[in-house]
């Protein structure tokens, strides 16, 4: 069994120096990576830039921008099982990206935002007999939300959690499917909730059948 892992933030450059990001640390992807690897599965995960080391054992791949996480995983992804998606990707970056530093002027600048390519999504579309697992991370219309987001990405399960996640080193999440059913609930470190979801995983997603 081979599961594809993202985590950490990703980053959206203005100029050559300044970029758009989030505060995430990465810790439960990483956390997830090695509750895989202690299962005795393949890992292969997919960082942005945190400070944590890769967990030994793993396949790992830095990425830095949204489209450098989108490449590498819609490579990787048809030669894994499965996908958790767990990674918190920049949703927006510049139209255009300012060649040098921008200067101050003593004036106010605007900037014009564009989406970001929709990573998650892009790995719904290419599922055959893969399973997918998202991560939402919402403040209001929190299962709602979250339910939008499993359908529209064409998850199997999606993991809800709340902003009070970003950089903790606890997490307190609700597993939800497609009806939006809480199927699943756990608390506390990151790394008990990462044991958690890949025990049930386990039990409920990942065969002994290879992936064709």
């Amino acid at each position: 069994m081979r599961i594809l892992v993202t985590a950490g933030p990703t980053r959206e450059y203005l100029d050559d120096v300044r970029y758009i990001s989030n505060a995430s640390s990465g810790r439960m992807g990483y956390a997830i990576t090695q509750a895989i690897l202690n299962a005795g599965y393949e890992a292969v995960l997919v960082s942005g830039p945190v400070s944590l080391a890769p967990p030994i054992g793993a396949e790992f791949h830095a990425v830095e921008s949204t489209d450098q996480m989108m490449q590498v995983c819609q490579e990787l992804f048809p030669h894994c099982d499965g996908v958790i998606a767990a990674a918190a990707v920049c949703d927006y970056k510049p139209h255009r990206r300012i060649a040098g530093k921008i200067s101050k002027t003593g004036s106010p600048i605007s900037l014009d935002m564009i989406e970001t390519d929709d990573v998650l999504a892009a790995l719904g579309k290419q599922k055959k007999s893969h399973w997918i697992l998202g991560f939402a991370l919402e403040a209001q219309n929190e299962r709602e939300n979250a339910l939008q987001k499993l359908r529209r990405k064409n998850c199997n399960w999606i993991v809800l959690n709340r902003p009070d996640a970003i950089a903790s080193e606890k997490n307190s999440v609700e597993l939800l499917d497609e009806t939006g059913s809480t199927i699943a609930a756990w608390a506390g470190t990151k790394t008990h909730v990462a044991e958690q979801l890949v025990e049930w995983l386990e039990k409920n997603a990942i065969s002994t059948e290879p992936n064709q």
